[in-house]
């Protein structure tokens, strides 16, 4: 009888201390920001952060650049071809001046080509042409250099805080404990995350980029071989 209440008293302190352990479990858990996890990754998020930096900038500029570059007026080479007709060359070549837009300046240069052969005025355009498209490329291959950039840094920061994390491992000896891995772990999985995202975000952007610098090629290209139409067109 007597080892029976001992045995019952012995479950009920067990009841009664369980709670406890799991209160203090919870106080002690801990939690981590972005800028705390960032910290932890160690220098190799600085260029890391440079260079998101660097793809947001390009991105943005560029994306308003491209896009004020395929404004199009659907009456302009309605308005081009009466002037041509008519003869009013000075009014054709201030149209296309106040539109401003690659297109607007391939037409210009071929307007004041008129008279010559038409493949000179074809090669003169062409001309215009490569250079405005060297303008809306521009900073692209920074781009992508970012794109692939990143994520070679950050798994740079990988081996380098696995290093970190062994070293720490061999210097302790039979002594291991999971605190003295802590910075070479999160230094590796850190570095590895912020490299993946800006190379992910700048493989995003460059080639949205790139399908809108098509898209305007695309209408270069058609507006010029409407253009060279209208010169073959007969006089009436």
């Amino acid at each position: 009888m007597n080892y029976l209440l001992i045995l019952a008293g012995i479950q009920a302190s067990a009841q009664v201390e369980t709670p406890i352990v799991e209160e203090g479990a919870e106080a002690t858990e801990i939690s981590l920001n972005f800028i705390d996890l960032a910290i932890k990754g160690g220098w190799i998020m600085i260029p890391i952060l440079a260079l998101s930096v660097i793809a947001m900038y390009i991105f943005m500029e560029r994306y308003f650049a491209i896009r004020r570059a395929s404004k199009k007026d659907s009456n302009f080479m309605n308005r081009i071809r009466d002037y041509i007709h008519e003869g009013k060359m000075d009014s054709a070549l201030a149209l296309c001046e106040s539109n401003d837009t690659p297109v607007s300046k391939m037409i210009s240069k071929g307007i004041k080509r008129i008279g010559r052969p038409l493949n000179d005025v074809n090669a003169a355009i062409e001309n215009i042409g490569n250079l405005e498209v060297s303008k809306l490329e521009k900073n692209l291959p920074t781009l992508a250099t970012v794109a692939g950039a990143a994520p070679m840094i950050g798994f740079l920061g990988t081996v380098m805080g696995m290093i970190q994390a062994f070293y720490a491992m061999a210097n302790a000896g039979n002594n291991i404990d999971v605190s003295l891995l802590a910075n070479g772990i999160y230094t590796a999985m850190v570095t590895t995350v912020a490299g993946l995202i800006v190379g992910i975000i700048a493989y995003f952007a460059y080639n949205i980029l790139v399908a809108k610098v098509e898209k305007v090629v695309f209408n270069m290209e058609a507006t010029t071989t409407e253009f060279m139409d209208l010169l073959n067109e007969p006089i009436k």
